[in-house]
């Protein structure tokens, strides 16, 4: 039978990456007025104001934790400070970093060059003790290859300064991911979410005035894109993130996640009547036939079970 609590949390990104997808858009209006730290400063002070009210109202319900960590105040508090601060960095990083690839690259190549998180994570997860099975292997390989197709449309690869820049960024999503599976556990994950928000905000307003000249004309010509990709992307997909990860092996998560360029593609064609060629369409179809073979439920854990279940039998 197919887990449902992995089944509902895969859901719980999948909707996170739906969000994602479709602020592209807004990213790239927003561009037309402010600099890329003006936008990431703006959008995340939008988001704690969505946020913050969230965490106070979750407060209110006087709901007891079920970790032993947030029943320490001490060190739950320790564990959300750096948890927070340390996804929040890794995310800051890679939100710029890709900013600055774009500039000097392709689309296409950009958006495949950023989803390679989704090979990254596992092979990073091995140092860290991650097991990843051979399906789950198979998936991100053919995840992979569907993202080339959709992407990479001429199919040439030679690498630009901007590629450099977008495989940092990768790498960058790739701790960030790791970094709320190892959080997300251990403590409230909208707590979580309000940190890791309010250390981007703090980074990007430093940056900001460090080197671009903020004026409230264009920030206030840019509000639309500034609050659809603060309430939705920041303050509530990536909220869903921390939440849909808990519990969720951290390379499934990025399989889930990666479907932000499918979609974005996608709603692109429905929305915007971009056209879509044959060998775009079948990396979209690679890539959620990938997602879909890691929801199926695995023949090894069926098997440990019932083996589990004759043993307990025989010594009864």
């Amino acid at each position: 039978m197919i887990n449902k609590t992995a089944l509902r949390q895969s859901l719980i990104l999948f909707t996170a990456a739906l969000i994602w997808g479709f602020t592209f858009v807004a990213q790239s209006v927003g561009m037309d007025y402010v600099g890329p730290f003006t936008f990431i400063a703006a959008r995340n002070i939008v988001a704690l104001f969505i946020l913050l009210p969230m965490a106070v109202l979750m407060d209110r319900r006087g709901k007891k934790p079920q970790n032993r960590n947030l029943s320490d105040p001490k060190r739950g508090n320790r564990l959300l400070l750096s948890g927070g601060i340390c996804c929040g960095i890794f995310l800051f990083l890679g939100s710029t970093l890709q900013q600055f690839g774009v500039r000097d690259t392709t689309v296409g190549k950009a958006g495949f060059i950023s989803a390679l998180y989704m090979v990254m994570v596992p092979v990073l997860g091995i140092f860290l003790g991650k097991k990843t099975t051979i399906r789950l292997w198979a998936a991100v390989a053919l995840a992979a290859f569907g993202m080339y197709l959709l992407c990479m449309t001429k199919g040439d690869f030679h690498l630009q300064k901007g590629d450099l820049y977008l495989l940092a960024c990768a790498a960058a999503f790739s701790f960030q991911i790791l970094s709320v599976d190892r959080f997300s556990p251990l403590v409230d994950g909208i707590k979580l979410s309000c940190v890791q928000t309010l250390t981007n905000a703090v980074l990007g307003t430093v940056m900001m005035v460090l080197f671009e000249r903020p004026d409230f004309g264009s920030i206030l010509a840019a509000w639309m894109p500034i609050v659809y990709a603060g309430a939705l992307s920041s303050g509530i997909g990536y909220t869903f993130q921390i939440i849909g990860q808990k519990d969720l092996n951290p390379t499934v998560a990025s399989l889930i996640m990666s479907l932000e360029s499918v979609i974005s593609a996608l709603a692109g064609w429905l929305l915007l009547k971009q056209t879509l060629s044959a060998r775009e369409l079948t990396g979209c179809a690679l890539t959620f036939l990938a997602i879909i073979l890691v929801q199926l439920p695995g023949r090894e854990r069926n098997a440990c079970k019932s083996a589990l279940s004759d043993l307990q039998w025989e010594k009864e």
